[in-house]
């Protein structure tokens, strides 16, 4: 857990806290609002998933006790979510507690609710099962080559989810994903009313945690998760498009192991790297989108 090292924020005003996964933010915004009588709000994309509460390390009954907290583990599994579903949820619990801690690694829900977020058309199937195919029988390449110049030189390259919902929305709307972005509507919550930090963790520090921390999952419960898991496990699980609640980092890899291809060993060190390399990719979101917020690096 993080030590705080500043002074507890204006207790009139909303706290955010981001950080890459296993920097200790729960902590921390549990540790705020319990000193100031606030309630916690979830900004994770995977915590919102009731089948995943040892594996995406959602707040356990311990700290549920100690101050409300909204938002996690109320979807089934296979339940559609989005940011802008989140952002929809997430509005009248913030006008009722205008002070909350609002805490998440799932950059993209932070940046929606500080800068906007603008209100594309779904996807009509018949673009997506175009996507879909684009994808598997030509590769990522095909799909960025589509874009129009403004997105591809914003979109994350490393992210085929992104690239292919980008692809999707310039077919099915002849705008490109920018284009939408540049019009978007005003915040839910503009960063210059909240009090915004950003936990920034020493690599090796980090992964020194994160490798912990999967071993202790094991303990408390992940794999028993993974199996509830396994007769609903679909099998394009493996593909950018797969439903949201795959994609629980160590899910796959357990998984894998309950169908006898890998060891239990194995599969720990497969989830402890994806980790990590999800870590990193957190670091980067939030170093190049998250300059205005406050930096606590860690450790202290």
């Amino acid at each position: 857990m993080p030590e705080l090292s500043f002074s507890l924020p204006d207790p009139a005003r909303p706290v955010l806290i981001a950080g890459p996964t296993a920097s200790g933010k729960s902590a921390l915004a549990l540790r705020i609002a319990v000193a100031q009588g606030r309630v916690v709000i979830n900004a994770d994309a995977l915590q919102v998933h009731a089948c995943w509460s040892v594996l995406s390390a959602r707040p356990q009954a311990a700290d549920l006790a100690q101050a409300p907290h909204y938002l996690y583990g109320h979807l089934p599994r296979g339940a559609a979510y989005s940011v802008g579903h989140w952002l929809r949820e997430l509005a009248p619990i913030l006008e009722r507690h205008t002070n909350a801690v609002i805490v998440g690694g799932t950059g993209l829900y932070l940046s929606a609710l500080t800068e906007g977020l603008a209100t594309i058309p779904a996807t009509p199937p018949g673009i997506r099962a175009r996507a879909d195919a684009l994808l598997r029988d030509a590769g990522l390449d095909a799909l960025l080559a589509g874009l129009d110049a403004a997105t591809a030189a914003r979109i994350d390259r490393q992210n085929p989810a992104r690239v292919q919902r980008a692809w999707e929305v310039l077919q099915a709307t002849g705008r490109g994903l920018a284009e939408w972005h540049s019009a978007t509507g005003p915040a839910l919550l503009p960063l210059e009313q909240a009090t915004a930090l950003v936990l920034a963790p020493a690599r090796d520090w980090l992964n020194d945690r994160i490798t912990h921390r999967f071993a202790a999952m094991l303990q408390d419960g992940a794999l028993e998760e993974a199996r509830a898991a396994l007769p609903h496990w679909p099998p394009d699980a493996d593909q950018p498009t797969a439903p949201l609640w795959t994609r629980a980092i160590g899910a796959p890899e357990l998984i894998a192991h309950l169908r006898g291809q890998i060891s239990l060993a194995e599969a720990g060190a497969a989830a402890t790297l994806a980790t990590r390399q999800y870590a990193k990719r957190q670091r980067s979101w939030f170093r190049n989108r998250m300059k205005d917020w406050k930096r606590l690096d860690l450790p202290r």
